[in-house]
């Protein structure tokens, strides 16, 4: 009753083919959009941008690479935190080597230079998979991190070993540095989670993402019917590493502004990304969303109810922050293995049926 779909033909295979079918679902994606693009810019404070909206955009874009090399294509990663440093620096060495070229496109080319650095990292997964993979991404997050931290080229030669953004504009805004506005953050990070979003969902639906999926599924019978799995699997990594490469460097100039690469992209990172997409729902682009919006909304719930209203010491909440986060990952895994994005799909098919019970 809620969730009309009767009467919506589609007449032509694009029609068809479309990335959502449905008239009421498109119309619904339409209209967030509309509200975040149009609304959510005015309503914006420093409280809500720096706490909530753009960690959320940022993270959904780490969580969105992570889930196309782990949720479509299997491969299992703890590498997420390296890989982020890798965008973080590479847009740096940018922003400072090229100072006339627009930030917009400093953040590509770090995603770029990021896939590169992922695919060579990706090619063990050519001989190894499952645990012996995990730890070898593992040591490439340790690799990466000692390399920043050793090599002061990275960081310009800096006495503090930290990097910090330059003032830089788009359309005369500005978008990194000391003197940003809330709504100019949030806007630019908004571009490049919409259009990560929208390149991932056309990418897992097109013939790469069928490739991906059928190397998780089962890589022998994949490689008996025609996949080829150097291909699949090192695209699957590049691609991945694109996003987690952007991310980083938003992270990095938009959202930060300084960075000490030990302390923001160490392993907790990796593992804060891992369990967004186990809690979000693996194999899910709405999935990687739900798990970056669960996992950043919920430390500000419970400081509002922990310390706030309760007066709860913070590292109380901290703890009991943890707690949850670790029984709901377990509580996912047994109970519910494609986390939050299965849960809204059988909310959706409840509400085709409703009221009626069969």
């Amino acid at each position: 009753m809620f969730y009309r779909e009767a009467g919506d033909f589609s007449t032509t295979y694009p029609q068809d083919s479309q990335t959502f079918p449905i008239k009421f679902d498109r119309y619904r994606y339409y209209v967030v959009l509309a509200v975040a693009v149009l609304v959510m810019p005015f309503v914006m404070t420093d409280y809500l941008v720096n706490s909530i909206f753009l960690p959320f955009l940022i993270y959904a874009i780490a969580a969105i690479g992570l889930n196309i090399l782990t949720g479509y294509c299997g491969q299992v990663s703890l590498g997420t935190g390296g890989f982020m440093a890798v965008g973080a620096y590479a847009c740096y060495k940018l922003m400072t080597a090229f100072p006339d070229v627009n930030i917009f496109f400093h953040v590509i080319l770090a995603g770029g230079i990021t896939a590169l650095v992922g695919t060579a990292f990706g090619l063990p997964s050519l001989r190894i998979k499952g645990f012996y993979l995990a730890v070898a991404t593992l040591a490439a997050q340790f690799f990466l991190v000692w390399l920043f931290n050793k090599v002061s080229w990275f960081y310009n030669y800096s006495a503090s070993g930290q990097i910090n953004a330059p003032e830089r504009t788009v359309f005369g805004i500005e978008v990194t540095g000391p003197n940003t506005e809330a709504w100019a953050t949030y806007l630019f990070c908004l571009v490049f989670t919409v259009g990560a979003a929208i390149l991932a969902r056309n990418l897992t639906r097109g013939s790469i993402g069928r490739e991906w999926m059928a190397i998780r599924d089962m890589d022998i019978a994949a490689e008996i019917i025609g996949v080829n799995p150097l291909r699949a699997k090192l695209t699957a990594f590049a691609v991945s590493s694109f996003f987690v490469g952007v991310s980083g460097a938003l992270f990095f100039a938009v959202y930060l502004g300084a960075v000490e690469v030990g302390e923001v992209f160490g392993i907790t990172k990796s593992f804060l990304v891992l369990f967004m997409i186990i809690i979000g729902g693996l194999g899910s682009i709405f999935g990687s969303f739900a798990g970056a919006a669960f996992l950043v909304v919920l430390p500000v719930v419970l400081k509002i109810v922990g310390v706030d209203l309760m007066g709860w010491p913070t590292d109380i909440v901290a703890h009991f922050q943890l707690v949850i986060v670790g029984g709901l990952i377990i509580m996912f895994l047994i109970l519910e293995p494609h986390g939050l994005a299965q849960l809204w799909r059988v909310a959706k098919e409840k509400l085709r049926l409703w009221p009626f019970p069969h």
